[in-house]
C-alpha cells in the first residue's frame, strides 16, 4: 500500500521543491512572460483601436467620395443643361439671322427687279418713241411730198390759230 499511499518524506520533498522551482520561475520567468503577455495584450488593444479608427475613417472616406461623386454629378447635369441651353441659344440665334438674311435678300431681289422693270419700261418707252417718230415722219414725208399738200396743211394750220 505504500505504493498507493505516498509517505510524508516524499510528499515534504516534493513541496519543497516545488515552492523553490515556483519562487525560481515568479523571479525570472513570471515577471517576463507577464511583462510579455502584457505587452501583446495592450499591442492587441493598440492594434484592435487602430483597425476600429480605421475602419471609422474609412466609412468617412467613403462618405466624402460619395459626396464627392454626388457632387461630381450635380455639375455634370449642371454643365450639360448649360451646353444644352448655350446650343438652343446659338441655334435660335442662327435661325433669326438666317431670316434676317434671307429678309434682305428678297428685299434687295425685289429692288433689283423693280430697277429692271423701270428701266424695261423706260427703254420701251424709248424705243416706241422713236418708231412713232419714224412712222410719222415715213407718213409726213408720204402725204407732203407735193407742194400742193403743204400748202393745204399751212393753211389749216393757220385757221386753227387764232390771231391775238
Amino acid at each position: 500500500m505504500e505504493l498507493l499511499t505516498p509517505g510524508i518524506g516524499l510528499i515534504f520533498w516534493q513541496l519543497l521543491i516545488f515552492l523553490i522551482v515556483f519562487f525560481i520561475l515568479r523571479s525570472l520567468a513570471w515577471k517576463p512572460i507577464m511583462g510579455a503577455l502584457k505587452a501583446r495584450e495592450a499591442m492587441i488593444g493598440d492594434s484592435l483601436k487602430a483597425a476600429e479608427n480605421a475602419k471609422e475613417e474609412m466609412a468617412q472616406i467613403k462618405a466624402d467620395n460619395e459626396y464627392l461623386l454626388q457632387e461630381a454629378r450635380e455639375e455634370r447635369e449642371k454643365m450639360l443643361s448649360e451646353a444644352l441651353k448655350t446650343a438652343n441659344d446659338i441655334k435660335e440665334e442662327a435661325k433669326a439671322e438666317t431670316s434676317k438674311i434671307s429678309e434682305k435678300m428678297i428685299s434687295d431681289a425685289k429692288v433689283t427687279i423693280e430697277n429692271e422693270k423701270k428701266a424695261a419700261l423706260a427703254e420701251v418707252r424709248t424705243l416706241v418713241g422713236e418708231l412713232s417718230l419714224e412712222i410719222a415722219e415715213k407718213i409726213l414725208k408720204e402725204k407732203l411730198g407735193d407742194e400742193k399738200s403743204q400748202k393745204a396743211l399751212v393753211d389749216k394750220f393757220l385757221k386753227d390759230v387764232k390771231v391775238n
